[in-house]
């Protein structure tokens, strides 16, 4: 199956059985643990669109507990960067449709929380097909370690996601019910 025809698929049945289920912030916080990684770091998020799983309440939790919090930009030629960003501070929405932040503190995250449409057992993913996280990730893949941790919801993993050579593999997969290690 192409990857349009499964994307639109993902898409359709997460839409239809969407029924606001979400990420704990304890699972998160095994995630971190695992990694040995204490406030004070970077995390990037997302805000939610399109009947995604939720990370702000995860976020909101984090930058409570003096996390660093940052969201994506989106701009031409598929690129994005983060920038810092906190519940205090007002949102634009983008061209696309999409919540961002409007300050001009660009930032490397450290733990970088991906949207996933789809996802399999060796933690590759299908997103909308744009190829902004897989650009952002490779570019800084030889000189800083992002860690990346995919969310989703556990009845969008599939078998196999097709993959070429600029898909990136994440480093974890959490759904509202298990972690992908």
């Amino acid at each position: 199956m192409s990857k349009e025809i499964l994307r639109k698929k993902l898409i359709n049945l997460r839409k239809n059985n969407f029924v606001n289920l979400s990420i704990s912030y304890l699972q998160f916080q095994k995630i971190l643990k695992i990694l040995n990684l204490k406030n004070n770091i970077n995390i990037g998020g997302y805000y939610p669109i399109n009947s995604e799983i939720g990370c702000l309440d995860i976020l909101k939790k984090l930058e409570l507990n003096k996390f660093k919090i940052s969201l994506p930009v989106t701009k031409k030629n598929s690129k994005m960067d983060f920038y810092e960003w906190s519940f205090q501070n007002s949102l634009k929405v983008s061209i696309q449709g999409i919540p961002q932040p409007d300050t001009k503190k660009k930032v490397i995250p450290d733990v970088l929380i991906v949207p996933l449409v789809g996802f399999d057992k060796k933690k590759f993913r299908l997103g909308y097909g744009g190829g902004y996280y897989d650009r952002y990730i490779n570019k800084f893949f030889n000189f800083k370690k992002v860690w990346t941790i995919g969310f989703a919801f556990s009845f969008q993993q599939i078998k196999k996601i097709p993959i070429n050579k600029f898909d990136q593999k994440l480093d974890f997969i959490l759904t509202n019910n298990k972690i992908i290690k």
